[in-house]
Parts: C-alpha cells; structure tokens; sequence
C-alpha cells in the first residue's frame, strides 16, 4: 500500500515538473521567437503580404516615437496598447524595427513643456485636448496621439487618431486602429524609397497655381519630387523619347512623370496640349483631374446677391466622355452643405454676422468601402458638378457621391443668396445621390484614334499609340477640394480642407492624399486600409434595463462553476482511490 502512495506521489511529481519545464520552455522560446495566431474571423491582427514586404527589405534601424505616454482615458489607452502590438509584429519580421513611448508632458516645468509641444507642432504632430477627471475635479490635459518615425537622416510625422465628423468616440477610434498598419507601412515605405516619384501640377490653362495649393504641394513633398509644369505645345513636355531604331525611326516612349494633376482649369485645351496628354496617358501615366465644368465663384456675388454659373471653354469634356464618363454641365445643391457666413446687420460699430446653409457647397460624406476613402471624415466642396459614367472597357469605381438630399441645377444656373433667407422645398431634394469623384482602371481608348492634330499628325517622332497600357485616372468634378483657403486678415495659406470660418477640419487633404498613393503606387500598398475591425458594442440599453441581475449572474456563476468542479473532483478521487 505504501509503495502503491509512492508510486502515485512521484507519478504526480513527475507531471508537475513536467507543466513547469513546458511553462519555461514556452516562455523562453516566446522571448526569442514573437508569434501569435490570429484566431479573429476579420484576421484582424495579421499583417498584409505588402506590408511584411515593406518590412522584411528593411536595411537599417527604422526608429518610432509614439507620443502616447501618459495617464489617459481609456480609449487612448486602447490606441496605445493597439500600437504597441503592431509594432511588435513589426519587430517579428525585422529587428530593424525600435520604438519607444514618451510623455511630452512628462517635465514638471511648464516653460519646458510649452518648448516641446512647439518643437512637436513644427514637427508635423497636432495636439488634442483632452478633459481628464481627477480627484480634485477635472483637468485639461495636451496630448499629441501621433508618432515621428525616423530613418537614416529622414523623419516623418504620423497621425494616429482620425478625426471623424458626426461619429461616436468609438468608432472613431476603431477606425483610427484599423489604420494603424496603413499609416505604419507607408511611412515606412516613404521613408526608404531611393528615388521619390516626380508629379507635376500641369499649368498654363488658369489652373490654381503656387499659393491656391501650397498646402497639398507641401504635403506631397514628403513622399513626391513635386514639380509645376506648362505643356505650351511640347510633344515631350510628359514623356520621355529614345530613339532605338534609327533604320525605322522607332521610339521607346516612357511617361516622364508618376503622375500629373490638372486642378481647375479655366480657359480652354488647345488640340495640340489635349494630345500630349491622351499619349502620356496612353503609354501609362497617372491623371488626377479635378474639373469645375461651369465657371463659378463667391467673388462675383460680393457686390450683389446673385450671378450666373456658366460653361467654361475647357474642351475636355469630349475626351473623358472618350475615357469612360461624362461631366455634366449642372451644379449639384445639397440640403448637407457647409454654412457660410453672412453679414445680418450692424450692433454699435461691429457688423453682425450669421451662419447659413449654403446649399451650393456640399459635404461629401464618402460611404464608400474602398481604401481610398473609407472611414475618411466629411469633404468640402465648393460649386460642385454631377457626373455620370458611361459604356467602356474600364473599370468605375464611384469614390464620392452627395447625401440624398440633393438635386442639380442646369446651366446657366442661377446662383441667388437669398436661398439662405427661405426654408427650402424639401420635395425638391430627394436624390438620386449624384457622383463627384470616379476611379476608372483599365486600358483606355485613346481621343485622337481617327483625328491626330494636323500640326503634328507628319511628325515621325510622335510614336501615336491608340489604345493605353493598363494605367488609372481619377476624375473629381470640383477644382476647389484641393485648394487651400488664405487667413483673414493676414493672407498666409491654411492647411487643405480647413475652414477658418466654422474653424472645422475637413477631410480633403487625406482623400486627395490617399487619392495619389492610388495613383502612384497602385493598389496593394492602400489596400491594407480596408482592413476591418468589427465594433462588437455591448446593448447599452439592456445593460440598464437588467443591470442588477447582470452583476449578480457575474458575481455567482464564477463561484458556482468552482464549487461543481470541486465537487466533480472530490467525487472522482474518492470514487478512484476508495478501493
């Protein structure tokens, strides 16, 4: 019998030791190896093959500040805890991967605190501020939710949180950790490029010119060689020639340039200028357009209440009807607009000013799921124009499209202030939704396939090609989402998409950012935004309604489960060994 007690001791032992060397053994390997399987049905915590891509060449030590320490609320303790743990499946596929958490509040010293939330402004970073309770009360407290990542002699500012009109705090911060790995992997990407991409802002048409986008041209000289060019008739103005049979007088015809942006013309494409870019086109290059159809603007209804909307001389509408859609010569109104200010009356020696709707300048909510506008916040629009697609070989994609609650307005349309001083007719809004911005992808057909200008239709060197290579364009019926405002009195430019009058931050520097990373580097880099993490709420309804017997079901079901198997083991001891 004793021996029988010694044998079942040391079998015990035995498994005991045998947990504990399993115990270490997983903890050491843990330490050496970092993996975890990703058991979400969103695969929410696996990383895209262009982002293990991204990382994996790194050849240097990329290094991460992330400006998230500190005594937070929750939520930003989740977005803290959320960026540790991608960066830590950053460091499993390459070493080269460091980061470090710092409190820029952390100095006791106020003069020093003020320095480095100036130094961190300068640096890119945007502060929030946050209402902190304590025990004395409620404190206001700075925080900078954003990272500054470095490589080699290059640095460039992240923004981690998102901030997102009309949606909850937590959803707003759901979407700002889905983005994690995006804003991560394309600084990264940036960072390491030898050779930036050269886009051009194409001039000479009364296109917005220096000042109009200081802010997005400053904004893409982070990632982009940014350049601004006048075409003026000059058949390699965007493409490069080289002469590889001079027996047949062959040309191997590059595009010279990533991409180029045409933003708001206003006097007309000469033939010549419209052929130069069909070919760049054909022979691969990027095209952001950004068209107003009709010729528009608040300046002419500041001596009197109204003016007309006119069609512009551009002559571009045949060619990207040829391209696969159609703009339209309408003004789209939207009951979701933006509110301007107007001059109501006159108190002592100040003017009285008042907000209104102004039905002619849409906020664009962008519904849709793809990457390059998914869970972006509302955009500013300004005399915005409808636009249809038409039968073709490409592929549409709708990016942007006004609320329900709008119609359009035919040209010549009359723009009246006085719609500020009236109820509108709601009846009159009821949709369909119209389209303002629209992804095309495929192999397009070229404008001049039967009608070559004459003054260049003898030259040998033009190469003509009739059909274009697989390549993309992104048509946006509104010059105006890309222009920067001017402060008031001062004249400096405003950051895009911000508007000093409601003191609101629209989203149109990231749509149009988001907007040329499609462009330029294709699909699969930006594909990783569409990443979902599904918000799994709890009812908070049901929660109230039943909260007492909630936090009884949870005090008493843990005790009852440990009091049955208790009673299970007890029972199955005595049952074993009662013999």
């Amino acid at each position: 019998m004793n021996k029988k007690k010694r044998n079942i001791k040391s079998r015990i032992l035995l498994q005991l030791l045998m947990v504990l060397v399993i115990i270490i053994s997983a903890n050491f390997i843990s330490n050496i190896i970092y993996t975890r399987f990703d058991l979400t049905s969103e695969k929410r915590y696996t990383l895209s093959r262009e982002t293990m891509e991204i990382i994996k060449d790194l050849d240097d030590i990329v290094y991460f500040k992330i400006y998230l320490e500190g005594e937070f609320p929750a939520g930003f303790k989740r977005l803290r805890r959320e960026t540790r743990e991608i960066l830590d499946e950053f460091r499993a596929y390459n070493k080269n991967i460091q980061y470090e958490f710092i409190n820029p509040s952390a100095s006791s010293d106020m003069g020093e605190r003020n320095n480095t939330y100036q130094l961190l402004v300068q640096q890119g970073l945007n502060p929030t501020n946050l209402q902190v309770k304590t025990n004395s009360g409620i404190d206001q407290q700075v925080i900078f939710p954003g990272a500054i990542i470095n490589y080699r002699d290059k640095e460039i500012p992240v923004e981690l949180l998102d901030a997102q009109m009309n949606t909850p705090p937590e959803a707003v911060l759901n979407n700002s950790i889905q983005a994690l790995e995006f804003k991560f992997a394309n600084a990264i990407h940036k960072l390491t490029l030898r050779n930036k991409h050269n886009i051009v802002f194409i001039e000479g048409h009364g296109e917005l010119d220096e000042m109009e986008t200081y802010d997005i041209s400053q904004a893409f000289t982070q990632d982009y060689a940014v350049g601004r060019l006048t075409i003026n008739g000059q058949l390699d103005a965007l493409v490069d020639r080289r002469l590889v049979d001079t027996t047949m007088q062959t040309y191997e015809i590059t595009p010279k340039f990533s991409a180029i942006i045409i933003a708001g013309p206003e006097s007309k494409f000469d033939g010549k200028d419209r052929f130069i870019i069909d070919q760049y086109i054909m022979y691969g290059g990027k095209v952001m357009w950004l068209i107003d159809p009709l010729s528009a603007s608040m300046d002419s209804i500041k001596s009197s209440e109204s003016t007309i909307a006119i069609e512009k001389p551009l002559d571009l509408q045949s060619q990207l009807f040829t391209y696969g859609i159609k703009l339209n010569n309408d003004l789209v109104t939207d009951l979701i607009a933006l509110p301007i200010p107007l001059r109501t009356g006159q108190v002592g020696n100040q003017a009285q000013i008042d907000f209104f709707t102004w039905y002619y300048f849409p906020l664009i909510t962008p519904v849709s799921q793809h990457p390059i506008v998914r869970n972006l916040n509302a955009l500013k629009t300004q005399f915005v124009s409808s636009i249809d697609t038409v039968s073709g070989g490409v592929k549409k994609t709708i990016l942007l499209q006004t609320s329900p609650y709008s119609r359009t307005l035919n040209a010549p349309a009359v723009i009246n202030l006085g719609i500020t001083r009236q109820n509108p007719d709601e009846r009159l809004y009821v949709g369909p939704q119209k389209s303002i911005a629209v992804l095309l992808e495929g192999e397009f057909l070229s404008d001049f396939r039967n009608r070559i200008p004459p003054e260049i239709e003898n030259d040998k060197e033009i190469g003509f090609k009739g059909v274009s290579i697989n390549t993309t364009m992104i048509i946006i019926s509104d010059g105006d989402i890309i222009r920067n405002q001017f402060h008031i009195p001062d004249g400096y430019p405003l950051p895009l998409g911000y508007d000093q009058f409601t003191r609101e931050t629209y989203g149109n520097k990231a749509f149009i950012r988001n907007a040329m990373s499609y462009l330029v580097d294709g699909p699969d880099l930006i594909s990783s935004r569409s990443k979902e993490m599904r918000l799994r709420m709890l009812d908070k309804t049901k929660i109230n309604n039943n909260k007492l017997f909630w936090q009884i079901l949870n005090i008493i079901a843990p005790l009852l489960l440990i009091f049955v198997l208790a009673a299970l083991m007890i029972w199955t001891r005595k049952r074993k060994y009662s013999h």
